[in-house]
């Protein structure tokens, strides 16, 4: 069984309608090629950062949440909606959500693990500061193949994406927004190593990289396979990237390396 996947590097800028209509855009693009299940950047409708948070959230269903369930239905295509910032009450959180090929909002993941680091000279970031964190995982299928999503520093904590191999997942999908600091020394490497760790593919969409704004993406979406290659890999500006996951290959490697059948939890 093959999965057609797009994944958007969008540019995103401070003018939200801009942004929404972009990326719809760039969803029948991705459409356009074949893919059936397409991912957006996480903050694909706002400029990230802790200043912006506040302004640019919405309520789930909103503005924004709604223009995707469109496009989801107009196109024939799931879309993992990167993220957005939520408003629920007094708190924001940094949610994504997912809508099936009628439109339909299917689930939402609002991040669990809030980006929070100081490295001296470099960046000090604190989500903390105006977001709320999720408390669950979120997984849903295409086509019968179970999916399990994070949102960009979620991809650092392997106990996440250990659940979502234990449950069935054969795809991780983590839109982030990484730096230029940590995307240069990390991106990368983590996706290889989640796609190691549980012989999943593992798929991230980032915005693309705006020097003139306040925060500066990486950019670098990509797909790694379950034996840790990369697909295919964008540079930092805006691009639309469509891959075939190969799901036939995966049950190869599980079937030659069978590590989910070996571990020893009594010693761990």
């Amino acid at each position: 069984m093959v999965l057609r996947v797009g994944l958007i590097q969008m540019a995103v800028g401070s003018c939200k309608k801009t942004n929404l209509q972009n990326a719809v855009k760039l969803i029948k693009q991705a459409s356009d090629q074949g893919a059936k299940l397409v991912t957006l950047p996480e903050c694909f409708n706002s400029p990230y950062g802790t200043q912006f948070f506040a302004e640019y959230a919405e309520n789930i269903p909103g503005n924004s949440s709604s223009t995707i369930a469109n496009a989801a239905k107009e196109n024939n295509v799931h879309i993992i909606a990167g993220s957005i910032p939520e408003r629920e009450g007094d708190n924001l959180y940094n949610t994504c959500c997912i809508f099936d090929n009628k439109g339909e909002l299917i689930d939402t993941h609002r991040k669990v693990h809030l980006f929070d680091i100081d490295i001296p000279g470099k960046i000090t970031f604190k989500e903390s500061e105006v977001l709320s964190a999720g408390t669950k995982g979120t997984m849903f299928d295409v086509d019968s193949v179970k999916i399990g999503v994070g949102i960009c520093y979620d991809i650092r904590f392997p106990e996440l994406a250990w659940k979502y191999r234990r449950e069935g997942a054969k795809v991780l999908v983590y839109p982030g927004a990484f730096n230029l600091t940590t995307g240069a020394a990390h991106w990368a490497k983590l996706q290889i190593a989640r796609a190691l760790d549980n012989q999943c593919f593992v798929m991230t969409a980032s915005p693309a990289r705006d020097m003139n704004a306040t925060y500066h993406a990486w950019g670098h979406s990509m797909a790694v396979n379950s034996w840790g290659e990369i697909l295919c890999e964008a540079d930092a500006g805006e691009e639309v990237l469509v891959v075939d996951l190969d799901l036939d290959s995966l049950e190869e490697t599980r079937k030659n390396i069978p590590i989910s059948k070996q571990r020893m939890p009594e010693c761990y």
